[in-house]
């Protein structure tokens, strides 16, 4: 397994503006169990722990004193089926969620009924575009994309197939390849 064993996300430490709000939207609507809740000393704000799966959980942050995120800077500016997807450099991007490809679909369905706005279905492959127009073999994750009431994006996705040596094999780029200049 290497030098360290790893065992999956032990947690994912987000930020929220309304801890309730959150509540609400990851338990009532994407039923994920709220599992722990700490209040941080000296009224530094919350951190709450959510079951999303397999061990791991979703973790939020609140505090009262945290600036609004930027679109485009601390999140993509928009879903990927809609426009702009960068983000900056240290920022986190999107969150995944793991789902059977048997209830894929499904998921995408109870979600749009919840009121939920959610992407088109996206086939990825390894074609120039990334996407697929239809479901065919080289499909290796199938996904689909919204955003949480604080502008977080979140994915569902399932996997297709298991990855061989033969999926890797683009070169790493580094600092140097940038267009945009570094700050740091």
């Amino acid at each position: 397994m290497g030098e360290f064993q790893f065992g999956g996300v032990n947690h994912l430490a987000l930020v929220c503006s309304d801890m309730q709000r959150t509540v609400d939207f990851y338990t009532n609507v994407l039923g994920m169990p709220l599992v722990k809740t700490i209040e941080l000393p000296r009224g530094l704000g919350q951190h709450f722990f959510f079951d999303c799966g397999g061990g791991d959980t979703l973790a939020f942050f609140w505090f009262p004193d945290a600036p609004d995120g930027i679109p485009g800077v601390s999140a993509p500016a928009a879903r990927p089926d809609q426009g702009e997807i960068v983000s900056a450099v240290g920022s986190m991007n999107h969150v995944a969620f793991s789902v059977p490809p048997e209830t894929f679909e499904d998921c995408h369905r109870r979600l749009a009924a919840k009121g939920v706005e959610v992407s088109p279905i996206l086939d990825h492959d390894d074609s120039p575009s990334g996407r697929a127009s239809e479901l065919h073999p080289g499909v290796f994750v199938r996904s689909f994309y919204f955003i949480d009431p604080d502008g977080i994006l979140l994915e569902l996705a399932c996997w297709l197939r298991s990855f061989t040596v033969d999926d890797v094999r683009h070169a790493p780029r580094t600092a140097a390849d940038r267009t945009a200049p570094a700050s740091i």
